[in-house]
């Protein structure tokens, strides 16, 4: 019964989706844009870029149009709650203010920007309030408080089991009945467009030997995504699976860059360390559960024989998915253009982002506005949408070959990486923007 109950909710909530999605179709804006850009009206994300003094100003976006939401919060648009919290130089404030806020920021943009709204006629307004998106420059969207990495693509994790322990089962006992985990480093998120430096340390080649110092020889990304948390909990409660959707702000492109040679001596017992704390880019928008409402989608099944059922508190009665197209990109220096080197798909993670937060919290562990949690590398089931180039190349065995002729079994000093996504609507696509960054040589000791 309980089953059939569930299956029926799933029902309803695709068919509210799908009312949701021909209403979302049907809107237009004054701002003049194609139907391939990623920033429509159907998406209005959030972000913040720097000011001319130097500080933060929290902002949306439309086409080539970034959206000063401190000046329309002076205006007076929004609501007290929220045209005090949007002139603070991080979103925080806004996080705090729960979904309905959310929601209402989002609507009153979209109202402004639409075809029959007066914005398009106030000149004095658009002035102050529509800058070029060439013209700032973004930042971290929100102050990050604490970070963990999950660790949730079936796919990657059976890929890595099957590299380093061939003789054994490709998943950890606990892979299928919990989330695992690990606590990141927040201070070391960077925000795209931000140069990161080949990290070094200690190193074991070669097993017979003891560890070496030097730079890092295997440096690898991670293809996530992020998830922004909203209001939070206090110590010592639970958000629960029916709570979490709500508390979710938005997500964001992720790369994770590893130091693998690293990682492969230090992981043991506590888990990575050194070869992850170096650096983590985000993009700069954080793209909303609104938004993103109609590419919502059922993940991998849980529960078919011989799979364990999750226990209660991890069962969803919502589909907990995205279909978010995802591409990583490599561009060596010298190099004019970027070459696609993985395709993948954020709807294969087989723990959802909502079973993370529930998981996250359901020892009491408080969750703050503006925490991140990341899903781990994306991995699909063929060998051209792995995540990583761990798996890519399997481990260096296979290297990669670009049109340009050149190969890489890991990243060399000077290569830029970018992480793409886009949701493809009827008629109007959800993007991300970008979240590139480009590696510095390592620091001589």
């Amino acid at each position: 019964l309980k089953l059939q109950f569930l299956y029926l909710i799933g029902i309803y909530s695709t068919v509210c989706r799908h009312r949701h999605l021909q209403h979302t179709h049907t809107m237009a804006s004054w701002v003049e844009y194609d139907k391939e850009d990623p920033f429509p009206i159907q998406n209005i994300p959030f972000g913040v870029f720097q000011g001319a003094d130097g500080k933060g100003r929290c902002c949306s976006r439309i086409s080539d149009l970034v959206i000063d939401l401190h000046e329309l919060a002076a205006a007076g648009h929004f609501s007290a709650a929220a045209n005090a919290a949007l002139k603070e130089d991080k979103l925080n404030g806004f996080m705090a203010l729960g979904r309905a806020e959310w929601k209402g920021v989002r609507a009153k943009l979209q109202e402004l920007l639409s075809t029959s709204n007066s914005l398009k006629g106030d000149a004095g307004l658009r002035a102050k309030v529509l800058l070029k998106a060439d013209s700032v420059s973004m930042v971290l969207p929100a102050t990050i408080g604490d970070y963990t990495d999950f660790y949730s693509s079936r796919e990657h994790a059976s890929n890595v089991g099957k590299m380093f322990r061939p003789t054994q089962a490709p998943l950890l006992p606990n892979w299928l009945h919990l989330p695992v985990g690990y606590h990141g480093r927040a201070s070391s998120i960077i925000v795209s467009g931000t140069p990161l430096r080949r990290p070094v340390g200690q190193t074991r080649p070669d097993d017979e030997k003891p560890p070496t110092f030097g730079a890092c020889r295997l440096m690898d990304m991670e293809v996530e995504v992020a998830a922004w948390m909203g209001p939070g909990n206090k110590l010592g409660d639970v958000i629960t699976i029916d709570e979490a959707k709500d508390q979710v702000f938005g997500l964001s492109l992720f790369n994770d860059w590893s130091a693998r040679d690293i990682q492969k001596w230090e992981y043991v017992p506590l888990g990575p360390f050194l070869s992850k704390s170096f650096a983590s880019t985000t993009s700069p928008w954080i793209i909303t559960m609104d938004a993103l409402e109609p590419f919502l989608t059922a993940g991998p099944a849980q529960g078919n024989e011989p799979d364990p059922t999750p226990l209660p508190y991890l069962q969803q009665s919502y589909p907990g998915a995205f279909d978010i197209q995802l591409s990583a990109e490599l561009k060596p220096q010298g190099e004019a253009s970027y070459s696609t080197i993985c395709n993948t798909n954020f709807k294969y993670m087989y723990w959802s982002v909502f079973q993370q937060l529930t998981h996250h919290t359901v020892n009491g562990c408080n969750m703050n506005p503006g925490d991140v949690w990341a899903s781990g590398t994306i991995s699909g089931q063929t060998e051209d949408s792995f995540g990583s180039m761990l798996e890519l190349t399997w481990r260096g065995s296979k290297p990669l070959k670009l049109p340009s002729g050149a190969e890489r079994k890991f990243f060399a000093d000077g290569d830029s990486v970018n992480l793409t996504g886009v949701c493809k609507g009827n008629g109007y696509n959800i993007g991300f923007g970008p979240c590139e960054g480009t590696i510095l040589p390592a620091r001589k000791f």
